[in-house]
């Protein structure tokens, strides 16, 4: 069954890639007024660090369940494990954009600038970097996926990009939780 036209998915992925990272730069850039959403407590804004923590290591496992599924011919489960983590990977990003704007952008690095300049920075730098690229890889590979049946999906470059996001999401996933560590438990 074809859930998405096979001709729009360039132009799905593109669109559904610049609003997504229009919207986090808006955010991160304080540029979406606080007003726009709905005031929490302290211990909510202050909790979502570790939920997104926590958030980041399950979809971890499933990405791995995911890659691992494929890897042994079990399509289904590679489908459920890999739209779970587009699911997590959505509902992180939701906290992470409510807390950015509910506090009025990101929170400063609060140890030593040493450490600041030399490990946070460079570990920070490399997780959006890997963000970033891995949001339209990420809408492409779940787009080919939802406009080719199964028997076809494997003429397509779903797989090949899927490799290449599954990594790289796997690793911007561990360096956010490394951000979170950093900022939340060390300092």
């Amino acid at each position: 069954m074809e859930y998405v036209p096979r001709e729009r998915v360039n132009i799905l992925t593109a669109v559904l890639s610049v609003v997504s990272l229009a919207i986090v730069f808006a955010a991160a850039g304080g540029r979406i007024p606080s007003s726009t959403v709905p005031i929490a407590p302290d211990w909510v804004l202050e909790s979502i660090p570790l939920f997104n923590a926590l958030i980041s290591a399950a979809a971890i496992g499933t990405i791995t369940v995911g890659w691992r599924a494929i890897r042994r011919g079990n399509v289904d489960r590679h489908r459920l494990a890999m739209v779970s983590s587009f699911v997590l990977f959505a509902a992180f990003l939701t906290f992470y954009l409510y807390r950015l704007v509910a506090t009025g952008g990101p929170q400063p690095f609060p140890g030593p600038e040493t450490i600041k300049q030399f490990v946070y920075y460079p570990v920070l730098a490399i997780h959006i970097f890997l963000a970033i690229v891995c949001v339209p890889l990420v809408y492409y590979a779940l787009l080919l996926a939802g406009a080719y049946p199964i028997d076809e999906l494997y003429r397509t470059n779903h797989a090949r990009v899927g490799r290449i996001a599954a990594s790289l999401w796997l690793i911007s996933f561990s360096l956010g939780i490394v951000v979170y560590v950093l900022l939340h438990v060390v300092y």
